[in-house]
């Protein structure tokens, strides 16, 4: 990762050496490398690296929690729940497009902020209507939650093509960008919220891997251990449903690292939590900064979106990974 992670600030339109990287960082960089570094790439070296630990950790954590090997941001609607506030704050509040000024238009958010507050509202309200639905209906287990996460998905999905529908162009342009996923846009200010948030999760995830070693039997066996399984089960939801609503809210729809980077890790580490939890964060930073760099690079200076990158990348290595190591199970 972190080789990669050099290799991405290296590469470019303006290449840079290692050496002038470091020269860089240390403050010993001329005035162009400290733009590209500390301006450009880095920034959107350092969000790939957050964004893809704490989307694979949520996901890793997910799937112990509900024994679901196909839980994760996208399947409890958090993701979808983003899409459609980001909608509401393009289309509604006037989060809308800029003018550059030229005979073109340059399509981009210019009012970040209503933007990000909307997303994160709405992926955090599909976080809370599953919690109450868990609360007040205690019969409903794990494989009913993710239902639920299903059925918010299909509602949030049709309301953001609704709110399209009544969109002009410009405005429908700037949603259809958000969604793509955009790894350039956030500021060091954000990428510090973003490392704040993972420190905090895996920190609380480390807390509990004893837990979640032993939820990984049942929760009767989990019970006999000591464990509250439910209140386990609630905390850990509600944590992963926040940090991966921060991830999105601030980069867009990101898809399958959740799933992909706990499963790849499970083929080495196997299910122990000790070592899952922070293995997939690694293998989900380093999953979605191939995929941004490689589509920063494969047909420069075009940037191709990293929403779609990852889909292409992550549905086969899924596949792959299912075909080589038989069916994967959550025990």
């Amino acid at each position: 990762m972190l080789a990669l992670a050099l290799y991405a600030t290296a590469s470019g339109s303006i290449s840079l050496s290692i050496s002038e990287i470091m020269r860089t960082i240390f403050g010993k960089g001329e005035a162009t490398s400290n733009l590209v570094v500390f301006g450009i790439r880095l920034p959107r070296v350092v969000t790939a690296i957050l964004v893809g630990a704490l989307l694979a950790v949520s996901g890793a954590v997910m799937q112990c929690v509900l024994h679901n090997p196909l839980a994760s941001a996208s399947t409890l609607g958090v993701s979808q729940g983003a899409a459609f506030g980001a909608a509401i704050g393009i289309i509604v509040f006037g989060g809308g497009v800029v003018n550059s000024g030229s005979t073109k238009v340059a399509i981009e958010v210019n009012n970040p902020y209503i933007v990000t507050l909307s997303a994160f509202f709405f992926a955090s309200l599909s976080t809370v209507v599953i919690l109450l639905l868990s609360q007040l209906k205690k019969s409903l287990g794990p494989s009913g939650l993710v239902l639920a996460g299903v059925a918010l998905s299909s509602l949030f999905t049709g309301g953001s093509t609704l709110l399209q529908y009544f969109a002009d162009e410009t405005k429908l342009t700037a949603v259809v960008f958000w969604t793509f996923g955009n790894l350039g846009s956030t500021s060091w200010n954000e990428i510090m919220v973003l490392a704040v948030i993972l420190l905090l999760s895996m920190t609380y995830f480390m807390l509990n891997r004893w837990n979640y070693n032993a939820m990984r039997c049942g929760a009767d066996t989990a019970k006999s251990l000591g464990v509250n399984a439910r209140a386990v089960m609630l905390v850990s939801m509600a944590v992963c449903s926040f940090a991966a609503a921060v991830a999105v809210s601030f980069v867009g729809i990101i898809s399958f690292i959740g799933l992909v980077a706990p499963h790849m890790m499970r083929k080495f580490v196997g299910d122990d939590y000790r070592f899952l939890i922070p293995c997939s964060a690694v293998a989900g930073a380093l999953v979605l900064l191939a995929a941004d760099t490689f589509g920063r690079l494969i047909i420069a200076p075009v940037i191709l979106p990293v929403g779609a990158i990852t889909s292409f990348l992550g549905a086969p290595m899924f596949l792959i990974l299912l075909i080589r190591g038989g069916e994967t199970k959550i025990d």
